[in-house]
């Protein structure tokens, strides 16, 4: 009985490292062609760049458009969250 658990979890592996290996090659084809045929589809990347800023307080880039801002003395500031935003005005 111990001999038939040991072929059937050996077929276990076979089958995992197998469908490993088919999900790497189909990741690198994906990547080479950018086709994305495999099952993870990725959203559309834009060809063209957006606009970054840092934020004065912790340093992070946000995307402009999506930034929280602040204008103190004719500055503007853009900020990655709410707490950055009240710091710098704190300031």
């Amino acid at each position: 009985m111990l001999w038939l658990l040991r072929i059937a979890l050996f077929f276990l592996l076979v089958v995992i490292v197998i469908r490993a290996g088919w999900r790497l090659l189909e990741g690198v084809v994906d990547g080479a062609t950018g086709v994305g045929g495999g099952r993870t589809r990725r959203p559309h990347v834009p060809q063209t760049g957006t606009k970054m800023v840092k934020d004065p307080v912790c340093g992070t880039y946000v995307v402009q458009e999506k930034a929280l801002s602040a204008s103190s003395g004719g500055e503007t500031a853009w900020f990655c969250s709410r707490e950055c935003q009240q710091a710098w005005q704190r300031r």
